[in-house]
């Protein structure tokens, strides 16, 4: 005859069953809290979590381009223009950047301005066969200052654009248009005979500045220096000195043209450096009255054996 096992076993077997999911359930959520912890734990070292993008290095960030412009300067015996060099953001619209710099940048000069108003826009600048062709918002026709000052003005601009090699002339538009009103821009000038060219006839300070080397520039031998100087008779010295002050070399050249005018400068020195060392580059002219140094240039450069 058969026997029924008891109903106290079979509960006992389902209850042995429930507690064994039970047990299994907590070891999963036991390892889970676990690996959650650990993972905290990196992510509390590293301030990383999975919506953290990966971080860019900070050295891949461009440094800043040297870029010069123009502003106006009146004094008690003329008006003119000056010739800053400012650091701005490297980007793609570096020479709508260089003319922002007219409208909204400050002048490092004592007592230069800015001629275009503060609420111009630069709507866009193209650039064919060398001719830079600008286009204005409206407000830049509300420039309001005299008759030599609207020639300078135009010129602060036209400096500016050209100081890029691949910019020769420069005409301007306003909102995409040269109606009589633009034409008209800054009365006594006007745009009739754009497109304008480069002139530094008009830039009296500084007396020198050089384009040739750079700052922090790798430099060769012989030593090439270029640049533009205003000074008395045009003669200009230039040397090279290492670090502890030391003349590697030095000479002098006389520019293109001399004081009152401006013109350009050329030299080339040579030198034999034993070591890779850095120093500076130094252009001046000598006063005819004292002969000391005035206009002083210094730019830091560099070498290689």
């Amino acid at each position: 005859m058969l026997r029924r096992l008891p109903k106290i076993k079979v509960a006992s077997k389902t209850r042995i069953v429930f507690f064994l999911v039970v047990f299994v359930f907590m070891l999963t959520g036991l390892s889970g809290c676990v690996l959650l912890k650990d993972k905290g734990e990196v992510n509390e070292k590293t301030n990383f979590n999975e919506n953290t993008p990966f971080p860019v290095e900070q050295n891949t960030k461009k440094p800043p381009l040297s870029v010069a412009v123009y502003y106006l300067k009146i004094t008690d015996q003329d008006e003119y223009l000056v010739r800053e060099v400012h650091k701005l953001p490297d980007n793609k619209n570096i020479l709508e950047a260089a003319l922002q710099e007219l409208v909204t940048g400050k002048p490092l000069t004592p007592g230069a301005y800015k001629v275009l108003p503060p609420q111009t826009k630069i709507l866009g600048v193209t650039i064919k066969d060398g001719l830079a062709t600008v286009n204005f918002s409206r407000q830049v026709l509300a420039a309001n200052v005299g008759s030599k000052g609207e020639a300078l003005g135009i010129q602060s601009i036209v400096n500016t654009l050209t100081e890029f090699s691949e910019i020769q002339r420069v005409s301007f538009l306003v909102e995409g248009k040269l109606d009589d009103r633009t034409r008209d821009w800054l009365g006594h000038v006007g745009l009739y005979e754009q497109p304008f060219e480069r002139d530094l006839a008009w830039v009296f300070e500084p007396s020198i500045w050089v384009t040739h080397p750079v700052e922090n520039q790798v430099i060769g031998v012989p030593l090439l220096i270029k640049g533009s100087a205003r000074v008395f008779e045009g003669t200009v010295v230039c040397r090279l000195l290492d670090a502890k002050g030391k003349v590697l070399a030095k000479g002098c050249t006389t520019a293109t043209m001399g004081a009152p005018g401006r013109g350009d400068f050329e030299i080339r020195l040579s030198f034999e450096p034993s070591l890779s060392g850095n120093g500076r580059v130094e252009v001046f002219w000598e006063s005819p009255k004292d002969g000391s140094e005035q206009g002083k240039v210094v730019i830091p450069v560099r070498w290689s054996k």
